[in-house]
């Protein structure tokens, strides 16, 4: 598609009964305004078990990344703006997380709700870096809650995305291929180191919850033929932490705003002539509509095609 404004809204749907819920009680009416008026794109295949999230394999498609599933080298693509390395270099990013162990599960915490600060998140890494080197593995720390590993055990190790992890039971998504083994005895050492540190016991004082574990993402290595094949997309951010939540009331609150902002803003370029584009991603799949082609041209001057309501499109993802 030409250049034009495209915006791409994760989360937009998801699986749980309370999405649907909220959904269907949200009204959305510059989002209904561009459904009715957009041509919809096919929807590519795709499920709820994917390690990759629909939003991420559509956003690595654009900026001419690796789309293999759980191998989207996020982690090697920020290290190369970072400088930190060459294009040949395996890569991953390192999440300092909290494990919540059940009876007959263990679970993640969202990672937003450790409160780490970046001195607490420093001395984190610098208390693990031995551990990781023993396998080839160097860290670099980037922000409190997501670090840049390098080593080759991430080159061919399919890994979930956060987003799949996040306040869900981690086991259905650990990696489980033989190569994954270093990755998951590095996982209970730090388990064990972290179970007793210093630093541990100064958050658990404070009131906050102790950092138990850590998770993989973004691995791969990221090839010297990688090229954005367009200009990226405006990303539309605000459903994230409520659908980590699973919190549907904050969860509509921000759909309603990024109807009222970001969907109406959209609807005015439209108005404009201007060609626009609207991915909405869900669990198992995402979706474009765009405004180019005659049948494009068709549904903004017709006037008698009939409204389409969003809970609809959105279920579906």
């Amino acid at each position: 598609m030409s250049d034009g404004a495209h915006l791409l809204i994760p989360f937009a749907s998801c699986l749980a009964p309370g999405s649907g819920e909220a959904l269907r009680s949200t009204p959305l009416p510059h989002l209904a305004s561009l459904l009715t008026r957009l041509v919809p794109g096919e929807k590519p295949p795709g499920d709820e078990h994917s390690l990759s999230m629909p939003h991420e394999r559509l956003l690595a498609t654009l900026l001419g990344l690796p789309t293999v599933d759980g191998l989207i080298p996020w982690a090697a693509r920020e290290a190369s703006h970072e400088r930190l390395g060459g294009a040949d270099g395996a890569w991953a990013w390192i999440t300092p997380c909290h494990w919540r162990v059940g009876t007959d599960h263990v679970a993640m915490d969202v990672v937003a709700d450790l409160s780490v600060d970046e001195q607490q998140s420093r001395t984190c890494l610098e208390a693990m870096r031995p551990y990781f080197a023993e396998d080839g593995i160097d860290l670099h720390y980037v922000a409190p809650t997501r670090w840049l590993a390098r080593g080759d055990l991430f080159r061919q190790l399919p890994a979930a995305s956060l987003d799949r992890v996040e306040g869900r039971v981690i086991d259905p998504w650990m990696p489980r291929t033989a190569g994954a083994a270093p990755l998951r005895r590095l996982q209970q050492e730090m388990q064990m180191l972290l179970y007793t540190h210093p630093l541990n016991e100064d958050r658990i004082a404070r009131g906050l919850l102790p950092i138990t574990s850590f998770w993989a993402s973004g691995t791969g290595a990221l090839g010297t033929d990688s090229a954005a094949s367009t200009a990226p997309p405006r990303i539309a951010e605000a459903l994230r932490q409520p659908a980590l939540h699973e919190d549907w009331a904050a969860w509509a609150s921000a759909w309603r705003e990024i109807d009222a902002t970001e969907c109406a803003a959209l609807v005015q370029t439209l108005r404009t002539g201007a060609p626009v584009q609207l991915s909405l991603c869900g669990e198992r799949s995402a979706r474009t509509w765009t405004s180019e082609g005659a049948g494009g041209l068709m549904r903004r001057l017709g006037g008698m095609i009939a409204p389409v309501k969003p809970a609809d499109v959105l279920e579906a993802l």
